[in-house]
């Protein structure tokens, strides 16, 4: 079915746009798909990578915006590509469509959304604005749900499940587009959301698939390619693509496994492209203005032409990998299975290597979904005639175990997870305290809407919810009168705070023991006790000083050991976790710490992230339970937001100073505004790691007088400039970004 844009009853100027977007006419799913969604139809899209998703939910959030005065919510996974569709939906704004992006505080109802036409948000942005109830959220007419498929993944999918099932009882006259990969039982997606159900494996780029084994890739349409014997299966594979003028991803199963093969590519790439010239600014290896070794390695790899990519890498250091890549200035990517489910990154060849992932102390099965995910990065629109996506098998019986078990069979079946009490808490306690279940009925009513209940029955279900219920009661933050359930205001504000009740219990009980002379350190603590945030590991080496931590800290924890032995290994792994954002807000040099805990930058991200917001919700809550504790988490949430001791906590609030310069100003004898004001500029730009740039910066934010201007930049000088541009590059972005525990 071939179907011309300009054909389409499009709302004015869009087709132009498109046009010179260099899309005149439509791929066969779209071709389907577009009619249906203009006329105001659910849909259920589910058709591979690349094959052109996103478009049919652009036109139809024009035709609502622009025509029928409505307002577009568009809901996304992550955060990388909440900014990927912000950036097109950016390009239709000549058209007078305003696009924003919402993905700051979830204890705020972003009453500046209003302003909007389409939002890009983070389903648990949604569900947060949701939760806040702000009047703009009515004028909502069009829900897109962008890889809703991932409503089977255990931590986000029922959120998202949530979410849509509220939209839907909140507007029954609301329109749901739901995006999807190539998924078994779409069908059933679509009948839950009354949707009409569009599946397709067409694909603008055609796919081989098939397995290497002792030099020849076999592939699943019969045909074979033999690939020259190199120094490593997978460099044969990776190089037999670049001398071609293709680009690679690798998957391996684990970030080791991704830096050891990057680092070891990476020379030979030099040997395979010598034309390859790739300077990197040194900030690329750096962290908040610290070097890491982890930043390092990168660095050097990203040199060669090769990068790794996993979630212990900075989101300054993932989005560098990512942009270069698609500029084909990085030949491969090594990368763990998270990549596959993240932003628009195709390449010729996408090489899987493990099928295997270490989970519950033993090696499984990756599920078919996801390697399907990781073949759907192969083959680059525009840029490259096909894809290939290629297993790697030990000999020829693995090969066929392979070829049956992946290849040629169907993805699995996606299943809601809402099931459990767990997750069943927040998401209950959500809709009794804004009001959406009045009643035991009322919530039976609403759950019997969900995706889960669709799927299963309600006998599960409402005896988990039962169970919910009467935890929330005995914890005093729902109430029962005369069969009408209430939110307490403890429940309220824990709602608002978008954090698991039993992480409030705990917060609660540790403020409850909590005296004015109390240490910083049993806050962290009941910080790291939760369940909102991911505690460390415990290694074999870990007990002996973890336990010593325990011992000799044991007057400062507010949350006393458990008598219960089995929850002794927990207890001790939340100490670790405390003692590591102990470690930061001591200012523990980063690589030092990075390597104590054997963690990336991007994992410190995540616990000092998660520790921010847990901290400020427990503030909160001390308005509630214990109002002395408040200015000590006051001063705790900074210290945590930027890694600092108490004394450079009027310096770390400057913008561009980070934890590593602002240590140098204070050692260095300027230790506040005032000085920063009476100090020589020539003195202050000569300070390390500060800088002509930043010591102008500085002195204008603080109301310094003109001063006189500084000489002319030697070469060390200008590069002392160009670092501090970066950082406060760096510090403008991280104002954005969400603050919040849920997004990392």
């Amino acid at each position: 079915m071939e179907l011309r844009v300009d054909e389409l009853e499009l709302p004015k100027g869009v087709a132009e746009v498109l046009k010179e977007e260099g899309i005149v006419e439509l791929h066969p799913p779209q071709a389907k798909a577009v009619p249906l969604a203009l006329d105001g139809r659910n849909l259920m899209l589910a058709i591979p990578t690349a094959s052109g998703k996103s478009l049919v939910a652009y036109l139809a959030a024009l035709k609502h915006v622009l025509e029928l005065g409505g307002k577009v919510l568009y809901i996304v996974p992550l955060r990388a590509l909440a900014a990927e569709k912000y950036d097109d939906l950016k390009r239709f704004e000549k058209l007078g469509v305003k696009v924003g992006v919402s993905s700051g505080d979830l204890d705020s109802p972003d009453p500046q959304l209003d302003k909007f036409d389409i939002i890009v948000a983070t389903s648990e942005k949604a569900d947060s604005l949701l939760r806040h109830q702000g009047n703009w959220l009515q004028h909502i007419s069009l829900v897109v749900a962008d890889e809703v498929h991932l409503i089977h993944d255990p931590g986000r999918g029922p959120t998202l499940e949530i979410t849509l099932a509220k939209f839907r009882r909140f507007n029954p006259s609301l329109q749901v587009i739901a995006l999807s990969a190539t998924i078994k039982n779409s069908k059933e997606v679509a009948d839950w959301l009354q949707a009409e159900n569009i599946a397709s494996t067409w694909r603008p780029t055609p796919l081989k698939e098939g397995v290497y084994t002792d030099g020849v890739v076999h592939f699943t349409n019969n045909t074979k390619r033999k690939v020259p014997m190199r120094k490593d299966p997978v460099w044969s594979l990776v190089s037999d693509s670049v001398v071609e003028g293709g680009q690679c991803l690798v998957f391996v199963n684990t970030r080791k496994s991704a830096e050891g093969l990057a680092s070891k590519f990476a020379p030979w790439m030099k040997e395979l492209v010598p034309e390859q010239k790739f300077d990197v600014d040194e900030d690329l290896a750096e962290d908040q203005g610290e070097p890491t070794t982890v930043g390092k390695r990168l660095r050097g790899c990203v040199k060669q032409g090769v990068a790794f990519h996993h979630a212990g890498l900075t989101n300054e250091q993932r989005r560098f990998v990512e942009s270069n890549f698609k500029k084909g200035k990085i030949k491969c990517i090594v990368a763990t299975p998270t990549l596959a489910a993240g932003i628009n990154l195709p390449a010729r060849r996408v090489i899987i290597r493990d099928v295997y992932r270490y989970e519950d102390g033993g090696n499984v099965a990756i599920p078919v979904l996801e390697i399907k995910q990781m073949c759907g990065r192969a083959g680059r629109p525009k840029y490259d005639p096909y894809g290939e996506a290629i297993l790697l098998a030990k000999d020829e019986e693995d090969m066929h175990f392979l070829m049956e078990n992946y290849l040629l069979n169907d993805s699995e079946d996606i299943y809601s997870k809402l099931g459990s009490e767990p997750v069943l808490r927040s998401h209950v306690l959500a809709l009794v305290a804004t009001g959406t279940a009045t009643s035991r009925d009322s919530l039976m009513d609403f759950l019997n809407s969900t995706f889960f209940a669709h799927q299963t029955t309600m006998t599960g279900l409402e005896e988990a919810a039962d169970n919910v219920l009467e935890f929330l009661e005995n914890e005093e933050m729902v109430w029962t009168d005369r069969d009408r359930l209430k939110p307490t205001f403890f429940g309220r504000r824990v709602s608002d705070l978008y954090i698991d009740p039993l992480t409030a219990v705990k917060l609660r009980d540790a403020l409850k023991e909590f005296k004015p002379d109390s240490s910083y350190f049993g806050l962290l603590h009941a910080v790291c006790s939760t369940p909102d945030i991911m505690t460390m590991y415990l290694k074999r080496a870990d007990y002996e000083w973890v336990e010593q931590v325990m011992m000799t800290r044991e007057e400062d924890l507010l949350l006393k050991p458990p008598e219960d032995l089995d929850q002794y290994e927990f207890y001790l792994s939340e100490l670790k976790t405390a003692c590591c954002l102990d470690d930061w807000v001591q200012e523990m040099e980063e690589d030092e710490l990075l390597h104590k805990y054997g963690m990336g930058p991007g994992d410190l991200r995540s616990k000092v992230e998660a520790g921010e917001w847990l901290i400020y919700s427990m503030r909160e809550l001390a308005n509630i339970f214990n109002k002395d504790a408040y200015p000590k988490l006051t001063e705790l949430m900074i210290r945590i937001k930027y890694g600092v001791r108490p004394d450079l906590l009027d310096l770390v609030r400057l913008k561009g100073v980070g934890r590593a310069r602002a240590r140098s100003m204070y050692n260095h004898g300027v230790r506040n505004a005032e000085d920063i004001r009476n100090v020589d500029i020539i003195k202050l730009a000569r300070m390390p790691k500060i800088g002509d740039h930043l010591a102008k910066a500085l002195k204008d934010q603080v109301g310094a007088p003109k001063m006189a201007k500084l000489p002319e930049k030697s070469a060390e000088q200008a590069e002392a400039v160009k670092e501090a541009k970066e950082e406060m590059k760096k510090e403008e972005h991280k104002d954005r970004g969400q603050r919040s525990l849920l997004d990392f």
